[in-house]
């Protein structure tokens, strides 16, 4: 990777060029860690200037910024090293993982400004796809609006992945691929953490899984083709312009150690690739190996403050079905068994409206307050059933 500074700078006002003056100035207060809070580390080496490992950064082909979704530090995090790579690069690509390919032409005009937020959430149907709260991403989203930073939706269907992990690749017609090509293999190192996921993964029979079990290999297929479907849009962007930067946005678990979209960029030509991760105060200093990432920044530790109240849950594992949403498991004594739902049930209506994705349904579940009662419709066995789950009132 080459660490020469790139041309020119992106005229992106005075917010951005105060956040990146702050990330380079900001000093360490925290104690003493592996990767002390306010600063960049590199794995396996130590502590690195912020000015360097920003401007590495920004003259790379491809750089990909990994993330806990649910993480409010994780979010603002990404907005400042965006922010400084705009600095530093005059021309920026930012792709998420929360976009499917079909929704290009919604992200095309919010960057024009035609659409406001909610139009702009109702027609990516952010609740239904992605389903995480949409204030820690609109942040980013409107610093690429009001810059005119090209976003670039990277992800398939969910239905795709979902019949690769049912019914493995061959399974699935070319022209049903959305595109995606034959992803490169996985390294053993990969293999070895998807298997770990794997093993806490849901399993019907309850068995003991093997890394021979068909079930194993369907379900690396289905993460090879989640990473590769990301790299070739990132990939497919540095084409277009090979003058751009074109920065990933997606879970970290895609990012690190280099075996998820790292990988499948490498065997796509993309050689200039870098990394970065956040790494939380309470983070286990034994997984900040040499591998892990080009550098990560370290943030502090969260102040205490009042618990929020726990969201409301079914208490169910669920996946999409043809027929609607499928049962996978359902927790003893949760809402959802109170209710009679049953392993195998297929729910088909939710609060009087129809559901046909499992985003659709933690959409409604969500937004249930402490003490009311969620109507459902399934069917079992092939016959319709209604039931009632209750949440509990508010301790």
């Amino acid at each position: 990777m080459q660490d020469s500074t790139p041309p020119g700078g992106r005229a992106i006002g005075l917010a951005a060029a105060t956040l990146l003056a702050t990330a380079i100035s900001l000093s360490v207060h925290a104690h003493e860690t592996c990767a002390p809070a306010a600063a960049w580390t590199v794995p396996g080496s130590g502590p690195v200037d912020t000015t360097q490992i920003l401007t590495r950064a920004a003259a790379a082909q491809v750089t990909l910024l990994g993330e806990t979704h649910d993480n409010p530090d994780h979010h603002r995090w990404e907005l400042q090293t965006v922010a400084a790579l705009a600095a530093l690069h005059p021309k920026l690509v930012l792709g998420f993982e929360m976009f499917p390919r079909r929704v290009q032409p919604v992200l095309d005009r919010w960057v024009a400004g035609e659409l406001s937020e909610s139009a702009f959430l109702k027609a990516t149907e952010w609740s239904q796809v992605w389903g995480y709260d949409a204030a820690f991403y609109l942040p980013l989203f409107q610093f690429a609006r009001i810059n005119r930073i090209p976003m670039l939706a990277l992800n398939v269907e969910r239905s795709f992945t979902h019949t690769v992990g049912a019914k493995g690749l061959a399974a699935v017609p070319q022209d049903q691929r959305e595109g995606v090509s034959e992803p490169a293999p996985a390294s053993e190192a990969y293999l070895a953490r998807l298997f770990e996921a794997y093993s806490h993964h849901p399993n019907e029979k309850n068995s003991t899984p093997a890394r021979s079990d068909p079930a194993f290999h369907r379900f690396v297929e289905a993460q090879l083709v989640w990473d590769r479907a990301m790299a070739q849009a990132l990939a497919d962007a540095a084409a277009r312009d090979p003058e751009a930067l074109v920065v990933g946005v997606m879970g970290s678990e895609h990012v690190a150690h280099g075996d998820g979209v790292p990988h499948q960029l490498d065997s796509l030509g993309i050689k200039r690739v870098v990394s970065l991760l956040p790494w939380g105060a309470d983070a286990d200093c034994s997984d900040l190996t040499a591998d892990l990432a080009t550098a990560v920044f370290g943030l502090p530790a969260e102040q205490p403050g009042p618990a929020a109240p726990p969201p409301p849950l079914l208490g169910v594992q669920i996946e999409d079905a043809p027929a609607g949403i499928r049962v996978v498991a359902v927790s003893p004594g949760s809402v959802a068994a109170t209710s009679g739902l049953q392993a195998d049930d297929v729910l088909t209506e939710a609060a009087g409206t129809p559901v046909k994705t499992t985003g659709e349904l933690k959409a409604i579940v969500v937004r249930m307050a402490p003490g009311t009662w969620l109507p459902l419709k399934a069917t079992r066995k092939g016959k319709s059933i209604e039931l009632i789950a209750k949440f509990p009132p508010a301790k």
